[in-house]
C-alpha cells in the first residue's frame, strides 16, 4: 500500500491525464477548457478573467487568442478607443464546454459507483483536513 502523498499525487495525476483525453476530443487543453468556463461563468474581460485565474496577461491574452481561433470564444472591442475587449462564448464554446462537463460527470461517476455516501463524505472530510495542514505549513 502506497503512503497517502505519493498515492494523492498518483490519482491526481491519473485523473488529469482522463481530463486532457476528454478535453482533447474537443480540441481544447485543460488550460483552455477552464478559461472557457471562466468566460462561460460571465467573466468577459482580462482584467476580470486575469484576477479570476491568476494568470498573467501575457498567458492569458496566448490562451484567449487560441480559443478565438478555435471559435470558441469571440471578442468585440469596446470604449471610445476600442481597445477594451469583451469575450463571449460562442455556440460551438457551449456545446464544447458542455461536452466535458458531461464526461467529467460520468467520470466521476465511473470512479466512485461503488463507494458509499459515507465513504465519499469521510473522503471528504479528510481531503480538506490535508489541505487545511498543507495549507498551514
Amino acid at each position: 500500500m502506497k503512503d497517502i502523498l505519493p498515492a494523492l499525487n498518483s490519482a491526481a495525476k491519473n485523473h488529469k491525464a482522463q481530463l486532457f483525453a476528454i478535453t482533447k476530443e474537443t480540441g481544447l487543453t485543460i488550460s483552455e477548457w477552464k478559461l472557457l468556463c471562466q468566460v462561460i461563468d460571465g467573466n468577459t474581460t482580462q482584467e476580470t478573467l486575469s484576477s479570476r485565474t491568476k494568470l498573467d496577461i501575457s498567458t492569458l491574452s496566448r490562451q484567449l487568442k487560441k480559443l478565438v481561433e478555435k471559435e470558441m470564444i469571440e471578442k468585440t472591442a469596446v470604449g471610445k478607443d476600442k481597445r477594451q475587449l469583451i469575450y463571449n462564448v460562442t455556440p460551438k464554446g457551449i456545446n464544447s464546454s458542455t461536452y466535458v462537463k458531461t464526461k467529467l460527470d460520468e467520470l466521476t461517476e465511473r470512479i466512485f459507483n461503488h463507494w458509499t455516501d459515507e465513504e465519499k463524505n469521510l473522503l471528504k472530510i479528510l481531503m480538506n483536513r490535508l489541505e487545511q495542514s498543507l495549507g498551514r505549513i
